[in-house]
């Protein structure tokens, strides 16, 4: 029998297509062209915060700071503050939120438009179609971001066609691998760390995440044979090669979406979950959401 998750990975292309269609519904409680925008989170939701702060500034829409919402500066002035919650009752997000009352403009993308998050908001997107049973975040994540890329203006066909294909594609790398390096440029810096944190989440597998350019400054130290090097979005010139002499596996799909690429690593992590005997439905020392009172 498959898992929650395993069930919710699947679907994700009929939830990024709802989510496009949506998008220029809910247009009005997402920032404008021009506002000075922070985009915060916390574990799986501040990955994609980084991912869409680093698209909407390259975009040209203005500037965009993400933080783990746990570390947002408060002296620091914004327009309009979104925050991407899942459940809607993580305790730093509605510290945050109550924070800002009365003194900046706030959004929370959320599965649970009836949460205390969603109450204490100025503007709600409503992403309950995308909410999860599985404590280990996979199609909320993914659709959240693709409604904020379609929010930008970007076509999101070539995505949602490539994560059509992904889902019946060979695994990349054997689910026995011991080690994986998940690496990514500009906003697919964001999609890297949320893959490794999938696979140590689900499998409690040793995976590390950091730009790109950055690998040959300590990181590639600890590529060896066995083990694997994940390339999310663009490949730095050289990289390859550096990493072939080392004896690791180099996994880089240079044509397909990276958020398409993303839910093959998604599926990477629940196969070395089962690899390992572990129920990705229940990780180990993890709740569904973090509430500290």
């Amino acid at each position: 029998m498959s898992t929650h998750a395993e069930r919710e990975i699947a679907s994700q292309p009929a939830c990024w297509a709802r989510a496009v269609a949506a998008a220029s519904q809910v247009a009005a409680a997402l920032p404008a062209r021009g506002e000075r925008v922070a985009v915060v989170g916390a574990g799986t939701s501040w990955f994609m915060a980084m991912a869409w702060a680093a698209l909407r500034e390259a975009a040209g829409h203005g500037p965009t700071d993400a933080h783990a919402v746990s570390e947002f500066p408060a002296r620091r002035p914004y327009d309009r503050v979104v925050a991407i919650t899942r459940s809607g009752t993580t305790t730093e997000v509605l510290d945050l939120l109550a924070g800002l009352r009365s003194r900046t403009a706030t959004t929370v993308l959320t599965g649970d438009p009836a949460a205390p998050a969603a109450r204490a908001a100025g503007a709600v997107v409503d992403l309950g179609f995308a909410d999860e049973r599985s404590v280990v975040q996979t199609r909320f994540a993914t659709t959240a971001l693709t409604l904020l890329r379609a929010h930008l203006g970007e076509s999101t066909d070539r995505a949602i066609a490539d994560v059509e294909s992904v889902l019946a594609a060979p695994l990349p790398l054997d689910p026995a691998t011991e080690q994986v390096t998940f690496l990514g440029r500009g906003w697919t810096i964001g999609l890297a760390h949320e893959a490794a944190l999938k696979c140590r989440e689900a499998a409690g597998l040793w995976t590390e995440a950091y730009p790109a350019m950055d690998y040959r400054h300590g990181p590639i130290a600890i590529a060896a044979p066995g083990r694997a090097v994940w390339v999310l979005g663009e490949l730095p010139a050289g990289l390859g090669g550096d990493v072939a002499r080392t004896g690791a596996t180099l996994v880089h799909h240079p044509d397909r979406d990276p958020l398409a690429e993303l839910v093959l690593a998604q599926r990477f992590a629940i196969a070395a979950a089962g690899r390992r005997g572990l129920d990705p439905d229940a990780p180990r020392h993890l709740t569904r959401s973090v509430v500290l009172r």
